[in-house]
């Protein structure tokens, strides 16, 4: 065969493509070299998601006291947000009703490009704090569906307590302290900051007049399952809480511990004096509660409370023990500990549950004002003693077993009182049994 000379370009463009060819050829073979190796070294992906535990992750607001050397900076930084505050409360309301044209409902961005250059006038905060007041009031107006909010008071008897948001960028550590705006703030309890990432928090004054820096984190946390399975919680005044198996939250006399010093302290006009006794109340009942409600949630993996509702009860005469036994604080932590813990939560109707047998269903305990006295009684029909703080617990445990209503006209496992089933006979509308 003669040979036929190829053009010069067609020549480069076969070496290329042999090239080409021969570089994928060797990627295939690392390729295929690296993949034998890490199947032949690595364990496989379904044993390595057995290893592993779930974790998932949760915010919890570190709340560190500043100390006292910091107040007075803090004290005209919260007047100025106070300005903000009261500035973006005018500007919404003259948009939202506007002597003529449409209305308009403006936004935290709105407001933010309304205040753009505002930080000049300001000593202490800075832009990204008024940007902050600005979204926060926006959101907080958009919630409650109101045209305007209440003022921020700087001075006189009902001040608004003092109050400064931040970004997250804005505070940076610096050793034991942190820095916001120029100006470093020694806290208390400065360790408990290593090694956190926080996000946007605030400054936030209490009603005796101390600082707190209050920094949401996020903390991860693994499921892990309890020793015991389930239990049902009574709430009540003589004793806060009982529960199904007998454990009790013995009644705190938190506030009544300290009402005659907090008495003899106003007459004496230390309001100061008396505002810290009130926290110390305060102090003292939540770690009661924190502590009951750290037990519970380690040692059961299904919880069920009671939904006394202690909004009503205040208007009576026992209004001092149902604000001293704070059961709103308690299903608060048993709910938010749970869902930490992947526990299952539930607040069920105590309807009758004390005066209801837990062996015979049987509505045979005492009632009415004068029933209360009575903590334990005998149930006529199956003669079992009964206490009735562990029965109510018992009957709030199975309530919470029964499946979700979906028409809301099911029956229920719990017998009609014999009071109520003569009400409906009078009526004549009859139960099952007259019908029958």
């Amino acid at each position: 065969m003669r040979n036929v000379a190829l053009p010069a370009v067609s020549r480069r463009a076969a070496m290329r493509s042999c090239a080409h060819d021969e570089s994928e050829a060797m990627t295939r073979r690392d390729t295929t070299t690296v993949r034998e190796d890490s199947e032949s070294d690595a364990p496989s992906a379904s044993a390595t998601r057995i290893n592993i535990a779930p974790v998932k992750a949760c915010t919890q607001t570190l709340r560190l006291k500043v100390k006292r050397e910091s107040y007075a900076w803090l004290n005209v930084a919260a007047m100025e947000v106070n300005t903000v505050w009261n500035w973006g409360a005018q500007v919404s309301e003259k948009a939202a009703r506007p002597c003529a044209g449409p209305r308009k409902w403006l936004t935290g961005f709105d407001l933010c490009s309304h205040s753009a250059g505002a930080s000049e006038y300001f000593q202490k905060i800075g832009a990204d704090t008024i940007q902050r007041v600005n979204c926060e009031y926006a959101q907080k107006r958009s919630t409650v569906k109101r045209v305007r909010l209440r003022w921020r008071t700087s001075r006189g008897a009902r001040r608004s307590l003092g109050w400064i948001p931040f970004k997250a960028a804005s505070l940076k550590r610096q050793g034991r302290a942190v820095r916001f705006c120029g100006k470093t703030f020694r806290v208390f309890e400065s360790e408990r900051l290593d090694g956190a990432s926080w996000k946007q928090g605030c400054f936030a004054q209490d009603a005796v007049g101390d600082w707190w820096l209050c920094l949401p984190v996020s903390v991860s946390i693994g499921e892990t399952v309890a020793p015991q399975e389930e239990v049902g919680i009574d709430l009540g005044l003589k004793d806060t809480a009982v529960t199904s198996d007998g454990d009790r939250c013995e009644r705190g006399t938190f506030y009544r511990d300290i009402e005659q010093k907090i008495a003899q302290a106003q007459c004496r006009g230390h309001k100061r004096q008396a505002k810290r006794l009130h926290r110390r109340a305060a102090n003292r009942r939540k770690d009661a509660l924190h502590k009951f409600s750290r037990q519970i949630v380690d040692r059961y993996q299904r919880i069920a409370v009671g939904d006394v509702s202690s909004l009503k009860l205040v208007k009576t005469h026992m209004a001092k023990s149902v604000l001293d036994s704070g059961w709103g604080m308690l299903r608060t932590f048993l709910q938010y500990k749970s869902q930490q813990a992947g526990r299952s939560f539930q607040i069920v109707s105590e309807r009758n549950t004390g005066r209801t047998c837990s062996n015979c269903n049987s509505v045979s305990g005492p009632q009415g004002v004068n029933g209360l006295r009575v903590r334990r009684w005998m149930c006529a029909p199956c003669g079992v003693w009964h206490d009735r703080d562990i029965n109510a617990g018992k009957n709030i445990l199975r309530r919470a077993e029964w499946p979700a209503s979906v028409c809301g006209n099911e029956s229920s496992i719990l017998r009609i009182p014999p009071r109520r089933a003569s009400r409906s006979r009078k009526a004549g509308i009859g139960t099952a049994g007259s019908r029958a």
